[in-house]
């Protein structure tokens, strides 16, 4: 098993209800339930998390979380798989930080860097400017160390100006999650 598959990280997030699955809450389930069939296996995810949008506007709030997931063969074929997984679930690409149904984004695996423009990118260039990545990248990996900043998720988290983490907000969205239990987290 290649080094980077042992910390892969996904965010998850969106902001718009589906009419096939419902409030953004209930689409998270099912993409968390649709990775398998891509071949990208969820280990174990963060809770949800309530943030503002970033940038503010007057969107709804987003519902945000982290997986820690397990993939080959390639790099390139988990982000096509992402990629597929938000079109099937409605995702339109249009502008920067519109409101969205679904947004998967591969946030790191382990210590690799990769900067192909139009390609790959890990980590995630704006990963540790988003409190609503932090959280719950915390939550399942506080001493993850970014590897281009050598800064662990938590000083990350610590290094951001306060009034950035204030106005991105995120909030745990308290819920059952028995079904974590039987994936190990």
């Amino acid at each position: 098993m290649p080094t980077w598959e042992t910390g892969m990280f996904v965010g998850i997030g969106g902001n718009l209800s589906s009419p096939r699955f419902g409030p953004p809450e209930a689409v998270m389930a099912a993409a968390v339930d649709a990775l398998p069939a891509a071949g990208i296996f969820v280990q174990r995810r963060s809770r949800w998390y309530r943030s503002a949008p970033v940038p503010p506007s007057a969107q709804p709030p987003f519902i945000n979380g982290v997986l820690h997931v397990r993939a080959s063969p390639s790099l390139n074929s988990v982000l096509a798989a992402l990629h597929t997984i938000e079109a099937e679930f409605g995702r339109v690409r249009g502008e920067r930080n519109a409101a969205r149904i679904l947004d998967l984004d591969l946030l790191a695996c382990g210590s690799l860097v990769l900067d192909r423009p139009g390609g790959v990118q890990v980590p995630h260039p704006r990963l540790h400017l988003r409190t609503f990545v932090l959280l719950p990248l915390i939550e399942l990996a506080p001493d993850w160390r970014h590897p281009r900043l050598n800064r662990t998720a938590v000083q990350l988290l610590a290094d951001m100006p306060a009034e950035v983490a204030a106005g991105q907000w995120a909030k745990v969205i308290p819920e059952d999650r028995p079904e974590l239990d039987e994936r190990g987290g």
